[in-house]
């Protein structure tokens, strides 16, 4: 019989697994509780079985020995030695100590890091560094001062604001010892969306993840949620700093309201369809006209309970939209030099009332917020059925936040979608319920309703086991703990994380990615997934290397076959790879799959990476080589090259990065 096509045992193997992706189905108050028994051997799991199934939960992948590690210390100490976060993580913190903006405030990054080159020349024109002739900045003489006064004045671009940002995010997946509060931080800042797209955020993210989000990812949502409703990020992001009461303290007119509300009711019913059409678009900026023409805007109180807390079926009408925005009038953004008008104008403010005078008045000042009274709606309004009495002031936000985060709704709506990210993509409703109990019973502790989960059966069930597939990033973090890999030059990961998908930060909607398999997996995505396995696998990925001899302790495997079953393995502890050998043993034997996979890849691109960066953001670290337009010459791996490495390692190298690209290992 003639022998079956390499391509067409490619499109077999992945294509046939897609629809069976599809069908998947506080710190001190932990102390108090007496360590409960993992229920994993009821699922027919191994101590070993459920020590990489924990792995693979609550950190980024599971590194070289880690589950030895693990049953050594016990499953259950493990687990709690990982809700405290506290063990040192000295390198890491060498390993970030060289990105300045970490230790930045938001005040320091606005002034180093101009939005654009218009900010940077009217403050050249107003020092007399640069002549005022508008028509003359894009000549080279005059790009030539620009670039020297930024240097003279320590002032730097952008983007390399944003590249610190996307690295560090990397480097504390890769190496941090916390790694649960890492995976929880990542998860709660996709909850909490704010995107890079909206320029007014960028200033503000940095400190949005390190000071609202990462400090609270392991404590109560309550504390969570009005942290994130403070921050410059959140405020700017869904307009809420420009939210202002009209001096009858109302909406300006019924009429424009009662248009408003149709509008956004449109929006709703295109997002839910997925609609992302033009006509989804002539919504939005008609919904932003509308809110200018108004005064009050209703974006982060709609998003704050359909999306942060409530979710979409929790019960409010958009009477309580539009209330829940009236309370929130007057929250906005303490100004900054360069940014929002300036800080002058605040400061003379202060120094002819002085901040105590400024309290008695209902002013409130923490931070880089700021809560002003005269811009408040001071009318009565009702919200689920709770009456907020006029003239509440900023109490009467706090006052609304609590009660959204302590919510039965919100406890459903939080615990399945903790259930879905940490279980499977359709949890049991089972399991949610208990969640959602412990939830409302401790006051929204996140700790304690990881713990209900993960003394849950249904957590460790067969339903739950490996049914959970990585997002690129995941991926091309697990990859690298599991090849413990040195990373030297992060952002060469981060550009083949967006090639698969997964645009860190970029995400526009405030919905963040989606959790489910459905998303990231289609034929293209895990032709993209097979590539980055194959380049990485060659060591042609810059500034991340390995030793794969290393990881079988130098033991030369007899045979192809045998290195696939070897670093199967190595690479997938403690599951049965005999199948996974088994379909991935023809992939191997073609000479010509490397070509066809190559082909393939360069012709699919999965739908996600529509929003590719530019080359300018496409930036590269210290060392690396750029070739035309931008682009880091053998990014893109042709695969051809990798025939010429001569020798043992070559195969390995072609095994790793095949096993890497498969299916099984998407998995988590």
């Amino acid at each position: 019989m003639k022998k079956i096509s390499s391509v067409i045992l490619l499109s077999l193997l992945f294509i046939g697994v897609i629809p069976f992706l599809y069908s998947f189905t506080s710190f001190n108050n932990y102390s108090n509780n007496p360590i409960i028994k993992f229920p994993y051997k009821k699922a027919g799991l191994t101590e070993r079985q459920a020590a990489a199934h924990l792995l693979s939960r609550f950190t980024f992948g599971a590194t070289p020995n880690q589950i030895d590690e693990v049953v050594k210390m016990g499953l259950e100490n493990w687990f709690q030695q990982q809700l405290l976060a506290n063990q040192s993580d000295d390198s890491l913190k060498t390993m970030l100590s060289g990105y300045e903006t970490l230790s930045m405030t938001n005040e320091e990054i606005v002034k180093i890091f101009p939005r654009n080159n218009g900010q940077v020349i009217k403050r050249a024109i107003k020092e007399g560094k640069l002549e005022k002739d508008s028509g003359q900045f894009d000549k080279k003489e005059n790009r030539i001062k620009i670039d020297a006064y930024m240097k003279a004045n320590g002032l730097k671009p952008e983007r390399e604001l944003i590249r610190q940002l996307i690295n560090q995010k990397i480097l504390r997946a890769a190496y941090s010892n916390n790694q649960l509060q890492e995976v929880m931080t990542s998860f709660w800042f996709n909850h909490f969306n704010v995107s890079l797209t909206k320029k007014d955020c960028i200033h503000f993210v940095t400190c949005y993840e390190k000071n609202e989000i990462r400090p609270n990812a392991l404590g109560k949502f309550g504390s969570l949620l009005l942290a994130t409703a403070k921050s410059p990020a959140m405020l700017t992001y869904l307009d809420n700093f420009r939210s202002v009461a009209n001096e009858s303290g109302s909406v300006a007119n019924e009429a424009g309201a009662r248009r408003l509300r149709e509008l956004y009711a449109k929006q709703l019913e295109l997002r839910n369809s997925g609609d992302t059409s033009k006509q989804f678009k002539d919504v939005i900026e008609k919904i932003k006209k509308s809110q200018k023409a108004q005064g009050l805007n209703e974006n982060y109180a709609r998003e704050v309970m359909e999306l942060h807390t409530l979710g979409v079926d929790g019960g409010y009408t958009q009477s309580d939209v539009t209330n829940a925005a009236k309370v929130l009038t007057g929250w906005t953004i303490f100004p900054m030099s360069n940014a929002y008008g300036g800080k002058d104008a605040m400061t003379k403010l202060i120094e002819r009332v002085g901040e105590d005078r400024l309290k008695q008045q209902g002013f409130v000042h923490e931070g880089d917020f700021m809560f002003t009274p005269n811009k408040h709606d001071k009318t009565e309004k009702v919200i689920l059925g709770k009456i907020f009495p006029a003239n509440g002031g900023y109490d009467e936000g706090v006052r609304l936040l609590n009660m959204l985060a302590n919510h039965t709704s919100t406890a459903h709506f939080i615990s399945k979608k903790l259930a879905v990210h940490f279980v499977c993509d359709n949890p049991p409703t089972t399991l949610i319920e208990k969640m959602a109990n412990t939830f409302l019973s401790s006051g929204g502790d996140i700790q304690q309703v990881l713990l209900t989960m993960v003394n849950a059966p249904e957590f460790w069930s067969k339903e739950s086991v490996r049914e959970k597939i990585k997002s690129p990033f995941e991926l091309a973090v697990s990859t690298s703990r599991a090849l413990n890999a040195g990373i030297a030059q992060p952002y060469q990961l981060a550009n083949w994380i967006n090639k698969m998908g997964e645009r860190m930060y970029f995400y526009q909607a405030p919905t963040g990615f989606p959790d489910k398999a459905k998303y990231w997996i289609n034929t293209g995505s895990l032709l993209n997934r097979m590539n980055f396995g194959l380049a990485l696998a060659s060591q042609r990925v810059p500034g991340v290397t390995f030793n794969l001899s290393a990881l079988n302790n130098y033991h030369e495997p007899e045979s192809t076959e045998a290195a696939l079953s070897t670093y199967c393995k190595l690479l997938m502890p403690e599951r049965n790879v005999n199948e996974t050998v088994k379909r991935l043993t023809p992939l191997i034997n073609d000479p010509t799959i490397h070509d066809k996979v190559d082909a393939a890849a360069g012709k699919t691109v999965s739908p996600q990476t529509e929003t590719s960066m530019s080359g300018d953001e496409m930036m590269n670290e210290k060392g690396s080589q750029k070739g035309k337009k931008g682009k880091t010459k053998n990014e893109d791996l042709t695969i051809n090259q990798m025939q010429s490495m001569k020798g043992n390692n070559s195969m390995i190298n072609q095994v790793t990065g095949i096993i890497i690209g498969s299916p099984e290992f998407q998995r988590r």
